[in-house]
């Protein structure tokens, strides 16, 4: 499909599928890579048997390449502008028998997210959400539930808008997938992970994409927003994402460079 069909796809529904964004001779390194990250740094909040390293960019660049994919960032730019902007990067592992997760949308649309946007929301695209396989994604092992449309709604189930968010949906549908597709949806996409009844790890990245204009500071330890509506406050759940070490980011390919930029140590004395 090109770019003009799957931004009015995401339109529409709420997201899309693009495939051999990492080729099939690449993904089982990028794979084993990220896996070999996940026991040092998981996030201490993650549920059992989740893998969830928030800055995964700081501990392993081997997926890094790949966000310059042509397609991906036609699409982005795009839905979101020209200046779009990588706003969080993370495992999201469910090794076997990890239990179902709750129906929710991303940040800033999850309610129980410090610095959320307050619901009813506009009818705006102002997040997207990746969802990269890394390996296949199956019924067996806990493929991404989607509800398609539900981008539309002004609240989502973590807002308490009546919708179980433990419960089946009537509309859903399971995201399955080979290795090295990106699924790309609005996040205000609800969405959950189900059961991993498989024998297998099912590894994948979550990467969401931000417009220039949306207020990403609350997300970054020291910054005013952090402390006035997480430090000082401590009302909702924490959701922090880590600063791009400088290392990090000059080694960077250049064309994915101008997506970290604004999330660098130092940013203020631009450049490094």
């Amino acid at each position: 499909m090109n770019t003009a069909s799957l931004v009015q796809q995401v339109h529409e529904t709420g997201y899309c599928v693009l495939t051999d964004v990492i080729p099939t001779d690449a993904v089982a390194s990028v794979c084993a890579d990220v896996l070999a990250v996940d026991p040092a740094h998981n996030r201490p909040d993650a549920p059992a048997l989740r893998g969830a390293v928030s800055g995964l960019i700081n501990h392993t660049q081997s997926f890094a390449p790949y966000l310059a994919d042509t397609r991906l960032l036609a699409l982005t730019t795009a839905l979101l502008g020209k200046h779009v902007r990588v706003s969080y990067t993370s495992t999201i592992i469910s090794y076997p028998g990890a239990d179902r997760l709750q129906w929710h949308a991303d940040w800033p649309f999850n309610q129980g997210n410090a610095g959320h946007m307050d619901a009813p929301y506009p009818d705006i695209l102002a997040h997207l959400t990746s969802i990269w396989m890394l390996t296949d994604f199956t019924v067996e092992n806990g493929a991404t539930l989607i509800v398609p449309g539900s981008h539309k709604a002004n609240n989502n189930p973590t807002g308490h808008n009546g919708v179980d968010k433990m419960a089946p949906h009537p509309d859903e549908i399971q995201m399955t997938g080979k290795a090295g597709s990106v699924m790309v949806m609005d996040s205000r996409m609800w969405h959950a992970t189900p059961r991993n009844v498989s024998g297998q790890i099912r590894a994948g990245l979550a990467i969401r994409w931000a417009p220039w204009w949306l207020n990403l500071d609350v997300l970054m330890p020291g910054s005013d927003e952090r402390a006035r509506m997480v430090d000082e406050v401590q009302e909702a759940k924490d959701n922090q994402v880590p600063a791009v070490e400088p290392q990090v980011f000059s080694g960077l390919p250049a064309a994915v460079q101008p997506l970290f930029r604004h999330w660098t140590r130092g940013r203020g004395n631009w450049p490094i």
